[in-house]
């Protein structure tokens, strides 16, 4: 039987994250809500991404895309 996956990012990247911006300990539930939320905010990047190359007629998703997703959702200038 094959194991469905719902969530996307291992929670072992994120604790790393974590304890390399200086945390000494992170609880499991930090985690997995630090996880949740990146996972939330990338589905979000992406559906803007994938808007934008449908926009200018095409299939393919570029980095162009994902840069332009970013700004228009965070209004940043540069990324």
């Amino acid at each position: 039987m094959k194991r469905v996956r719902d969530k996307e990012i291992p929670l072992a990247p994120i604790d790393r994250i974590l304890h390399k911006v200086g945390a000494e300990r992170v609880s499991d539930e930090a985690i997995r809500a630090l996880r949740d939320l990146l996972e939330r905010l990338a589905e979000d990047i992406a559906r803007e991404a994938l808007e934008a190359a449908k926009h200018a007629g095409r299939k393919t998703v570029t980095k162009e895309d994902v840069e332009f997703a970013v700004r228009r959702m965070f209004k940043i200038v540069q990324v």
